[in-house]
């Protein structure tokens, strides 16, 4: 056992009095300012210098460029939670805009004048208000109705409309909305059943793009005419299609777009709206397509390919349809980019395993690449942070009459091992590993010498439509075998300890956690599993009504009975007395998406079986954990329970 980094955790931030020592089955529940605890203990290594450095990194996301001043907006934390902040030049000082105890998101540059819209909610209740900034004046002005859901702002090209999806109707149907800079109320332009989004204006605000997302494999857009209310469908109802983002071209004659159209993979393509002639821009790439901006002059389209977890940049000159050539970037994930007003600019973001995210800007004429900012490492040296390699393993399927192999990214601490292996699995299910910053993953491997393993079992995204859908419906735990599959490569590798593995995942990866938990307490140590799902009947019927059709489409109807009979069946509440082994569960009260009910029962039905559960809940967070205060404390809890269950000989429960 390796407790050399406990002596460097000196300096105490939460400090928990657990009161008498009462058995598993008997924890007691301690309610104390924002937090409920049961089960936890007191730190008796508590928080301290070390993991606080962790803890104090911090990333700039990219917003876009500012209009009619010089800078870029982006989103950074420097007080408890993530606000906008404006970056005049390479290098400068940030000056922050927006100061709220909640985070602010979708943060989008007016196209004309120095201003910005905004979202915000209220304790991670995901009701996100809409907001414009004016940066002339610093004032604020609320655009939405102060109680619905409203999101996705997209600015019409004059800069004088917003347009947005809203719940406001029913509190269920996303419908499309239009709102003026003038003070007036926003009006309805578009109302249908399901869940809808404005995708971009015509270059003359006439029209917009709406989308329609039923699913990740499946969306359908539509132009509709602002003035008739006419709309005109851009895909084939009967053909299950996931188009994932659309523009339209300079002159207003055709779209751009990324879909995995007639194939595999998200393609970047051309549609000539009058005749319907298609170009192929990335035919020649079988990986995602992952996102795409167009500068304002419309003479270049910079796309960023998903190349196995990675972020490949591309730029395409529109005129001749030959891709330019562009600087390296570092090896990660970006995510975003924007050209600035003339098109000689490209700003991107970018995050690697060693360097959480910062702005760089690329001069596309001389193809310099300059980083616009540099994020903080809490202190620490960011020389001895851990790269991870790109694994992969056999699963317990074939694929083309081979057997099929999965991708996940390893991260080994410095050393000989055998190391304590912690399998984080992703959320989604629609998402994927890749290789961005953690910083509690960088504290695990560093300081607590964990090896971390994040696999891409079936159902995530970057490997094509088939296998997508390998975990849909009745094959939901075709997925928790691939992590079987995990646990016996981790018993090949010599490096590890296949005595000593956990679980780690929140959302659909508590799912996944929780479930594993069940199938193989007698080759796993522990699990920790944040905000997911312990039965998905339960979940479907009380996640909010504009989420539950969604989610049905991908986990399940849930009111057909075959259905139902499976969900149950495989619910880990449903096998709860199979979960032998210690388990942390922790969630936001103001949850919409999984409601804090998942995890208090299934906390209850484990620790009825006599074994040791941590519970811990928070009053001002919903869906994960937004708040610098809050998340801190759940790591801190998160390190202790490692340092006992993981890392210790094995306790009777």
């Amino acid at each position: 056992m390796d407790t050399r980094f406990w002596p460097a955790l000196v300096v105490a931030l939460i400090t928990y009095a657990a009161v008498g020592t009462p058995t598993p089955s008997q924890a007691q529940r301690i309610e104390n300012s924002n937090r409920t605890t049961e089960g936890i203990p007191e730190l008796t290594k508590p928080l301290g210098e070390s993991l606080h450095r962790y803890e104090n990194t911090r990333g700039a996301l990219l917003a876009g460029w500012m209009n009619g001043v010089d800078g870029l907006l982006i989103r950074t934390r420097f007080g408890n939670t993530p606000q906008a902040h404006w970056v005049e030049r390479p290098g400068g000082a940030r000056q922050q805009l927006t100061f709220f105890d909640d985070p602010v998101s979708a943060i989008g540059p007016n196209p004309t004048r120095p201003g910005f819209v905004f979202a915000k909610d209220t304790g991670g209740a995901e009701q996100w208000q809409l907001y414009y900034f004016d940066f002339s004046t610093h004032d604020i002005r609320t655009l939405t109705d102060g109680k619905s859901r409203n999101e996705t702002p997209v600015w019409s090209n004059h800069g004088d409309k917003l347009a947005f999806s809203s719940t406001s109707r029913n509190g269920s149907d996303s419908d499309i909305f239009v709102v003026g800079l003038d003070g007036r109320p926003a009006r309805p332009v578009f109302a249908r059943s399901g869940t809808w989004d404005a995708m971009d204006w015509s270059p003359d605000d006439r029209r917009i793009i709406v989308s329609e997302y039923v699913s990740i494999e499946e969306t359908h857009p539509w132009v509709l005419d602002l003035a008739t209310g006419a709309a005109v469908a851009l895909s084939d109802p009967n053909t299950k299609t996931f188009y994932s983002d659309i523009k339209f071209s300079k002159d207003g004659k055709g779209i751009f777009y990324t879909a995995n159209e007639g194939g595999e993979f998200i393609e970047l393509r051309y549609r000539d709206l009058a005749t319907g002639v298609i170009k192929r821009i990335s035919a020649d790439i079988s990986w995602d397509i992952e996102r795409f901006t167009i500068s304002k002059d419309g003479r270049r389209v910079a796309f960023i390919v998903n190349q196995d977890g990675i972020s490949v940049l591309h730029l395409l000159d529109v005129a001749s349809g030959r891709e330019t050539p562009v600087p390296a970037t570092p090896k990660g994930i970006i995510t975003a980019v924007d050209f600035n007003s003339d098109g000689k600019r490209l700003a991107i973001a970018l995050t690697s395993p060693i360097s959480a995210s910062d702005v760089y800007v690329v001069d596309v004429n001389t193809h310099a690449l300059v980083r616009w900012t540099t994020s903080e490492a809490g202190g620490l040296d960011a020389g001895q942070f851990i790269e991870p390699s790109l694994i992969h393993f056999p699963t317990f399927d074939q694929d083309g009459g081979k057997p099929r192999r999965l991708s996940a990214l390893f991260y080994k601490p410095p050393g000989a091992g055998p190391f304590p292996v912690v399998i984080q699995i992703h959320g989604g299910p629609e998402d994927q590993a890749r290789p961005g910053f953690e910083s509690e993953i960088q504290f695990w491997v560093n300081e607590m010498k964990l090896a971390v393993l994040l696999p891409n079992v079936r159902g995530s995204t970057g490997y094509g439509k088939t296998f997508l859908g390998l975990d849909n419906g009745f094959n939901r735990e075709n997925a928790v075998k691939d992590i079987g599959c995990l646990l016996d490569w981790v018993g090949s590798q010599a490096v590890l300890d296949s005595h000593r593995v956990a679980v780690y995942g929140g959302s659909y990866g508590g799912f996944m956690v929780l479930s594993s938990l069940t199938h193989f307490s007698d080759r796993l140590r522990a699990g920790i599993e944040f905000v997911g799902q312990s039965n998905f009947v339960t979940y479907l019927e009380h996640t909010e009504a504009y989420r539950r059709d969604l989610r049905r489409a991908e986990y399940g109807d849930e009111r057909e009975p075959k259905m139902r009979e499976f969900l149950e069946r495989i619910a880990p509440l449903s096998n709860a007395d199979h979960i032998h082994v210690p388990l942390f569960v922790a969630v936001g009260a103001n949850d919409p998406r999984v409601p804090a009910s998942e995890g208090e029962q299934i906390a209850r039905a484990v620790r009825a079986n006599g074994v040791d559960v941590w519970f811990l809940k928070f009053a001002d967070e919903g869906h994960g954990f937004q708040k610098k205060a809050d998340r801190e404390l759940f790591d801190a809890v998160t390190a202790e329970f490692w340092f006992k269950k993981l890392l210790k000989a094995r306790e009777p429960n």
